[in-house]
């Protein structure tokens, strides 16, 4: 999460105080999706935030639309009975909110209608007299395309409709909406603070918003949107040198396969997903976000070859033969340390560099005999598949976890010559900091750019990174607490799909990869061999292991032996679980030495004398 500047006297952060956040706007604007993004960026702040729905707690206590008096939605004149249920309702949503704030929260976001001008004022005054800071946040919407999105994505599939054809579902909501826009009033009262979102984030407004974390909030609405979009998690591929921080080596050749294998995976479930909302996956473009790390943004080089390859204009270029023309709009190769474009080298083992010095393909860069292309299979066979345009974007700030002191080290090694500071480290894994390494909370504060730019992306996004960013990245969009970022499991071969929702993020997890970590034997870098009888006779069968039992980085998530795999699960910022669509209920499964724990209900306590560092010891890649 972001480091705290301070905190007062009364345990609350920054100065702020309490904050009540009144959502204003009409059915269908957006206000939870805002409402659920912006308790989730708060969260990982630090602050305690909590969004108290207006919708969730009347459907609670009364059950759907179905169930509530026919003039329970109309504005203006409504039976005795139905303005008693109205009032009932909305003491009880105060309720909540004032127990929250009496339990230490700091900030509530009120997500209701609040149309009318009077109502919202009663309430903002009562918070008022209390010492309670109130803003309003209005989100406005005249795009009639996001409305109706909006209604058959989310508003349909609430339990106020589950039954229904959803064509007449739509036609009662609109009628809804129709209902309650005679009686709207837009927030106009400069008296108080506000906050007015049009569209989704296309246009903000701003009135008396004073303070770090008030500006801070403003600064996170200017970056959110609700377009439609898949996030894929990968791993990098293996590296020549895997047990060093500071070798920056290619990719192994079991490594260029990985990347292969993940480029034909990833481009097929995208269109999967696509072509399910009746989306066209080669009208959209695919952007790819690495580290500055070799392992990194070489694994994402096949995609680039992918699409080089279906313009039919050049060939793959292979070691002796660099590229002489690359097609225009074919790639796109940006570093975050250089404005320059790079360009994808000829083969596994090329520097990639902003500007191509004459003696780029000097013997210096050639591969040895071993090494392969990193296009060996570069075109996709259905080109249908591929996106418009590949956008691949080298981040520094996404570089691993530093170990410092114990770079290179076993967990047993660390154990043995470091003693106090394993110590120290399996007390709490997420903050406390080796010896010239990072913390998980120095990786986290780091991380932040990262996670603003990727609430501001509208395009479907793949990040190959490593393990340790990949935790820290999840954790945020999937709401888990800071203490858990280091147990999360996240293992090469398998692809992380993230879909953000209105009402949180939906989460699964697709195995298409075995290789190193996936093995089911050990061998140190030995040959296995086995016999096996067939129709013909004994056929003998050598297994190779590439697994580097010295290999800080291969932390025990990825460790697959005599473990069950669970898919990274459906989970809704706030509830923590989600419905998966198939009435299932997903679980985020953390791998800790063997033992998985799923949600926040551990099978087993866990103290500090026990086996659990050998988990957390190996924070990396």
């Amino acid at each position: 999460m972001v480091a705290p500047l301070y905190t007062t006297a009364s345990g609350l952060l920054f100065h702020a105080g309490k904050i009540l956040i009144l959502t204003v706007g009409l059915p269908a604007r957006g206000k939870t999706h805002i409402s659920r993004a912006l308790e989730r960026y708060l969260r990982w702040m630090g602050i305690k935030t909590e969004v108290i729905s207006l919708g969730d707690y009347r459907r609670k206590i009364l059950g759907g639309a179905q169930k509530v008096p026919k003039d329970y939605f109309a504005q203006g004149e409504r039976s005795p009975e139905t303005n008693e249920l109205r009032r009932r309702v909305a003491e009880g949503c105060e309720q909540l909110i004032w127990n929250f704030f009496d339990g230490g929260g700091q900030v509530v976001i009120y997500d209701a209608n609040n149309g009318r001008r009077a109502q919202r004022e009663a309430t903002a005054e009562k918070f008022d007299k209390k010492g309670i800071h109130v803003v309003y946040l209005e989100s406005l919407c005249d795009n009639e395309e996001i409305i109706e999105t909006n209604i058959r994505n989310v508003k349909i599939s609430s339990p106020d409709y589950r039954g229904w054809d959803p064509n007449k579902a739509v036609q009662d909501y609109y009628t809804r909406i129709r209902n309650q826009e005679k009686h709207y009033q837009t927030v106009e009262e400069t008296e108080w603070p506000f906050i007015k979102v049009i569209n989704v984030g296309e246009r903000i407004e701003v009135n008396k918003v004073e303070g770090y974390l008030q500006s801070r909030i403003v600064f996170f609405l200017m970056n959110i949107h609700n377009k439609y979009r898949s996030i894929y998690f990968a791993r990098s591929g293996q590296s020549l040198l895997e047990h060093s921080y500071k070798a920056d080596s290619d990719l192994s050749p079991v490594g260029w396969d990985y990347a292969e294998k993940l480029k034909d995976f990833v481009l097929e479930r995208r269109a999967k997903n696509l072509e399910a909302r009746a989306l066209d996956p080669s009208q959209r473009p695919l952007i790819i976000w690495t580290s500055t790390r070799r392992r990194a943004h070489h694994t994402a080089w096949p995609f680039l070859a992918a699409t080089q390859g279906s313009l039919g204009s050049t060939v793959a270029p292979t070691p002796a033969e660099p590229a002489s023309t690359v097609p225009e709009g074919a790639w796109d190769v940006y570093s975050s340390t250089s404005a320059a474009p790079t360009v994808p080298p000829t083969s596994s083992l090329t520097e990639t560099v902003a500007t191509p010095p004459s003696d780029t393909f000097s013997q210096h860069n050639t591969p040895p005999p071993f090494a392969t292309s990193p296009f060996p299979r570069s075109v996709s066979n259905n080109s249908a598949l591929l996106p418009s345009r590949v956008k691949v974007v080298e981040k520094s700030q996404m570089l691993e976890i530093n170990p410092g002191i114990w770079d290179g080290l076993t967990p047993s090694s660390a154990k043995k010559y470091y003693p106090g500071d394993w110590a120290r480290f399996v007390k709490d894994p997420y903050s406390y900091r080796v010896p010239r390494a990072e913390s998980y909370h120095d990786l986290s504060v780091r991380l932040e750019p990262i996670l603003i730019e990727l609430e501001r992306e509208k395009e479907d996004l793949l990040i190959i990174g490593h393990a340790s960013v990949i935790r820290c990245l999840l954790a945020y969009l999937i709401g888990l607490p800071a203490s858990e970022i280091p147990a999360i499991e996240i293992a090469r071969g398998d692809l992380i799909e993230v879909v953000p929702t209105s009402y949180g993020v939906v989460s699964q997890t697709h195995h298409f990869w075995d290789g190193p970590g996936r093995v089911e034997e050990e061998s140190e870098h030995e040959e296995e061999h086995s016999e096996e009888l067939t129709a013909e006779g004994t056929e003998r069968r050598v297994k190779k292991v590439y697994r580097d039992v010295n290999n800080f980085y291969e932390n025990y998530a990825e460790d697959t032996r005599g473990k069950k795999m669970h898919p990274l699960s459906e989970l809704l910022a706030g509830n923590g679980q989600a419905d998966n669509g198939k009435g299932e209920m997903d679980t985020v499964s953390r791998a800790i030495d063997g033992l998985v724990v799923k949600d926040n209900e551990a099978k087993k306590n866990l103290d500090a004398d026990e086996k659990v560092p050998e988990v957390c010891i190996h924070v990396e890649i």
